[in-house]
C-alpha cells in the first residue's frame, strides 16, 4: 500500500513506510515519569505505553502526549466522556512515523491539545494486524490512499470518521497542518455531532460490507491465468525490472507467478520479466552487497536507493523467489542470492530459541542508511591501492557517491570487465572481491548497528521456514536444513502448541492471539518440513491447524475465511482483506495449503475450499491481478496437473535422501513427496498417495504419480531425475 502526493488529505508526498526502528533504549522498559497535559492541567503521570512489549510503543513512552495503548481502559474512558479517539497506528521503523513523532508528538503544545481534546491510542500494526486492517481499509475510503503513519479519528463507539497518514507540523506543500486538522476534526465534533455520527455510520456500512460480502464468483480456467500474465507485462518496467513506477516495491508474489507460468508454458515474456527483475534488484542498492538480505523498497525506479530496513517478510519471500527461478532456470547466480540472504537471517536474526526475528532498522544513530553506506576514504583506508580499485569499481564506490556524499554499494560491473580493466586473471578477480567482501564486513561489523526488532512473529516465521528448508537439500546447505526445523519447532511449541495459537512472542511474553495468515503460513512451514524430513509430526500439525482455521476462522455464507477467529476481540467489524499487501493475503495461503493438502489426503473437501475462495478472486484478477498475485498462484495450483512423488523405503535407508535430493533440485511448484516406510502402516497414515507402494525387489524404489496414474517405480536417481524433468505430457500407463 502506496502513500503518494494528495494535498487535500494532508498525505505526505512521500512512500509512508511500513516498517520497524527500535532503539536501543526499548530494551529497558522501566516505568517513566512523563508530564503531560489533561484537562487543561498539567500533571506528573506514568506513561502507559513504559510497559508495553512493542518497541514501536516503547519509542512513545516518553511523549507529552497521554497515550494510551488499545484496551479497555482507552475505551472505556472515551465511552464515559464521550470523547473522540485519535489513533495512531505505525511500526517501530517507520522513517515517517519517526518523523511526525519528532515535530508533533514530541511537542508540547500539539500534546496539550491532544489530551484535551481526545483519548489517545497508539497501535503497533505488527501486533495488531486486525485493528490496522481495519481502519486502513476506511482511510483508504476516506482518502484514496493508505500508509503510515496512520492517522485516524473514531467515535467513542470506535467508528471511524476522518482521517490521513502523515500531516506536518507546519502548512506545507498544500497539506494542512497537524494541528489545523485537530482543530478541525475537534470542532466538528463538538459543534457538527450530527454530521460527524452520519458519516460514522456511512463508514460502518462501508465496512461491514468490505468484511462480509465477497466479489462474484469467476470462472477458474487458463484464461485468467493468460489475462494476468498480459496485464503483468502492461506495468514491467523493461529497462530496469519489476513492476509499476517509483517507489518500487519487489513484489515476490508475481515473481511466482510468472515462475508458476513458465513451468507450465516455458513463456519468453515471462523469464524476460522474471530475469530482468531478479538481476536488477540483485545488482542494486535494494540489495546488502556485503551482508546479504534486501531492504524493504527502492525510492527510485533503478533499485538504486532503498528504504534500508530489512523486513523478515520481503527476505522470506525473495529467498523463495530466488530459490525457484535457480531451479527453473539454472542461473547459479541466484543461489548465490539466496545463500547469502539466509546467511544473513542466521547471523543476524535468528534468536537462541530457534525463532526469527522481524526486522531490522533503516537508521542509525538517527541517519538513514549509515550502517551500509562508504566513501573511498574509508575504502581507501583499509585496502590496498589495486584492491581499493577493485572495491570502488565492483560496488561503484565513487567521490561524492550516490547517496548524501556516500555511496550506496551496487553491482553493476562484472568480474570480467573488472579483470579487463586492471588486467588481473578472471579467477584471481573472483578470489580477491571475495577477501575484500570479508575485509569490508569486519570493518562495517565496528559500526554502530541498526537497531533490532526482536518479535517473533508466526506467520512471517512461517513464510521463512520453507526457503530455509528447501535451500537446505537444494543447495546441499545443512546449516539452512537445521535452521529450519529449529524454527519449525519453536513454531510448533511456542506459537501453536496444542492448547493455543499466538501471533507473536517477545522476550518471552506472548502477543494476542494468533491470526489467518498466522495460521496458513505456519500450515505451509510445516508441509514443507514434512517433505524436508519426512518426519508425522509435521504433517500432522499441518492437519490440526487447518481444522483449527475451518472452525474458528470460516464463513460458511461465503466459503472464505475471516482474517480474525471467532474468539477474537470483536471490533468495529470482523476484517477480511482478501488482496496482498506488504504480506500476501491470508486466504490466498490458505487456498494454496488447501490445494496441496487435498492431493495429500485425497479428500475433495480442501479441493471444495480452496475453490471457494479462488473463484471470487478470479472476478477481481480481471481487473486488478497485481493485488491478487498470490491468488494467482493458488488458481495455479489448482488448474495444474499435480504430481505425486512416493518413496518407499527402509526407515533411515540412504537412498531417502538421495531421491529428496533429486526432487528438491527441480522446481515442482505443483507437486507433493512423502514417504513410505515399509512395514509401518503409520508412515502413510491419512495420505492415500502413498499407499501401495512396495519396495522393488527388495530396493527403494520412487513413485510418480498424476491423476491416479503411474509410472513404472523407479530404483536410481538418475531415473527419477528423467521423469521429473519430463514432466506432463509423458506417455502414462497403470501400475
Amino acid at each position: 500500500m502506496l502513500a503518494v502526493s494528495r494535498a487535500a488529505d494532508g498525505l505526505y508526498p512521500l512512500v509512508a513506510c511500513d516498517q520497524r526502528f527500535p532503539t536501543s533504549s526499548c530494551e529497558n522498559c522501566s516505568s517513566t515519569v512523563v508530564t503531560v497535559r489533561r484537562h487543561g492541567k498539567v500533571n506528573n503521570m506514568p506513561n502507559r505505553l513504559a510497559t508495553s512489549t512493542s518497541p514501536y510503543l516503547l519509542q512513545h513512552r516518553d511523549n507529552p502526549v497521554d497515550w494510551y495503548p488499545w484496551g479497555p481502559e482507552a475505551l472505556d474512558l472515551a465511552r464515559t466522556e464521550q470523547k473522540p479517539i485519535f489513533l495512531s497506528v505505525g511500526y517501530s521503523s517507520c522513517h515517517w512515523c519517526h518523523v511526525m513523532a519528532h515535530e508533533s508528538f514530541e511537542d508540547p503544545e500539539t500534546a496539550a491539545y491532544l489530551n484535551e481534546h481526545f483519548v489517545n491510542i497508539k497501535v503497533d500494526r505488527e501486533e495488531r494486524p486486525d485493528i490496522d486492517s481495519i481502519y486502513m481499509t476506511s482511510v483508504q475510503a476516506l482518502t484514496g490512499h493508505g500508509g503510515w503513519p496512520m492517522s485516524v479519528f473514531l467515535t467513542p463507539e470506535q467508528v471511524p470518521y476522518y482521517g490521513g497518514t502523515y500531516w506536518p507540523p507546519q502548512t506545507r506543500q498544500g497539506m494542512p497542518s497537524f494541528r489545523q486538522v485537530l482543530e478541525a476534526v475537534a470542532d466538528a465534533w463538538e459543534n457538527k455531532r450530527g454530521e460527524v455520527e452520519e458519516n460514522a455510520q456511512n463508514v460502518r456500512n462501508f465496512l461491514e460490507a468490505a468484511s462480509t460480502r465477497v466479489p462474484k464468483a469467476g470462472e477458474l480456467t487458463d484464461g485468467v491465468l493468460d489475462g494476468a500474465l498480459a496485464a503483468f507485462g502492461e506495468s514491467f518496467d523493461r529497462t530496469y525490472g519489476g513492476f509499476g513506477n517509483a517507489p518500487k516495491f519487489p513484489q515476490p508474489s508475481i515473481i511466482e507467478f510468472l515462475l508458476r507460468f513458465i513451468r507450465r508454458r516455458n513463456d519468453s515474456r515471462a523469464i524476460r520479466m522474471v530475469e530482468l527483475t531478479l538481476d536488477r534488484m540483485a545488482q542494486g542498492g535494494l540489495y546488502d552487497q556485503l551482508g546479504g538480505g534486501f531492504h524493504r523498497y527502492s525510492v527510485d525506479a533503478q533499485w538504486l536507493v532503498p528504504h534500508f530496513e530489512k523486513m523478515l517478510y520481503d527476505n522470506a519471500q525473495l529467498a523463495q523467489v530466488y530459490l525457484d527461478a535457480y531451479r527453473q532456470l539454472g542461473h547459479e547466480r541466484y543461489a548465490d542470492v539466496v545463500r547469502s540472504t539466509l546467511g544473513w537471517v542466521l547471523r543476524e536474526m535468528t534468536s537462541p530459541e530457534g525463532g526469527f526475528y522481524s526486522a531490522q532498522d533503516a537508521d542509525t544513530e538517527g541517519e538513514e542508511g549509515l550502517f551500509y553506506v562508504w566513501t573511498t576514504d574509508e575504502v581507501d583506508a583499509l585496502l590496498s591501492d589495486e584492491d581499493a580499485q577493485i572495491a570502488k569499481l565492483f560496488w561503484g564506490i565513487e567521490p561524492g557517491g550516490n547517496f548524501e556524499g556516500k555511496s550506496i554499494l551496487t553491482n553493476r560491473t562484472s568480474v570480467e570487465e573488472i579483470g579487463r580493466r586492471l588486467g588481473i586473471k578472471l579467477d584471481e578477480v573472483g578470489k580477491r572481491i571475495e577477501t575484500i567482501r570479508g575485509v569490508l564486513l569486519t570493518a562495517r561489523a565496528e559500526r554502530a548497528r541498526p537497531g533490532r526488532d526482536e518479535k517473533i512473529i508466526a506467520a512471517w516465521n512461517g513464510m521463512l521456514i520453507r526457503p530455509m528448508a528447501e535451500a537446505g537439500i537444494a543447495l546441499g546447505e545443512p546449516a539452512f536444513s537445521e535452521t529450519a526445523v529449529r524454527a519449525g519447532e519453536f513454531l510448533l511449541t511456542r506459537l501453536f502448541p496444542e492448547d493455543g495459537a499466538l501471533h507473536s512472542i517477545r522476550d518471552g511474553v506472548s502477543g494476542t492471539s494468533a491470526f489467518l495468515d498466522d495460521y496458513a503460513n505456519a500450515i505451509d512451514a510445516f508441509l514443507a518440513l514434512y517433505a524436508a524430513t519426512f518426519e508425522r509430526r509435521w504433517f500432522d500439525a499441518a492437519l490440526r491447524l487447518t481444522k483449527n482455521v475451518i472452525d474458528e476462522f470460516g464463513d460458511p455464507e461465503t466459503g472464505m475465511f475471516f482474517d480474525a477467529a471467532a474468539s477474537a476481540e470483536a471490533l468495529v467489524t470482523r476484517p477480511r482483506d482478501l488482496q496482498d499487501g506488504a504480506v500476501p493475503s491470508g486466504n490466498a495461503v490458505m487456498a494454496l495449503d488447501l490445494v496441496a493438502l487435498s492431493h495429500m489426503t485425497m479428500e475433495d473437501d480442501y479441493r471444495a475450499r480452496a475453490e471457494a475462495i479462488l473463484a471470487p478472486l478470479a472476478t477481481v484478477a480481471e481487473s486488478q491481478p497485481l493485488g491478487v498475485s498470490k491468488a494467482l498462484c493458488a488458481m495455479d495450483a489448482l488448474l495444474a496437473s499435480a504430481q505425486e512423488v512416493a518413496i518407499a523405503a527402509h526407515d533411515g535407508d540412504e537412498a531417502i535422501r538421495e531421491f529428496q535430493r533429486v526432487y528438491f533440485d527441480r522446481y515442482m511448484p505443483n507437486a507433493v513427496i512423502g514417504l513410505a516406510v515399509d512395514g509401518d502402516d503409520a508412515s502413510i497414515a491419512g495420505m492415500p498417495f502413498l499407499e501401495y507402494r512396495p519396495l522393488r525387489n527388495g530396493e527403494p524404489a520412487a513413485y510418480l504419480c498424476e491423476h491416479f496414474t503411474c509410472m513404472p517405480p523407479v530404483t536410481t536417481t538418475e531415473e527419477l531425475g528423467k521423469l521429473l524433468d519430463r514432466g506432463t505430457g509423458v506417455t502414462w500407463v497403470w501400475f
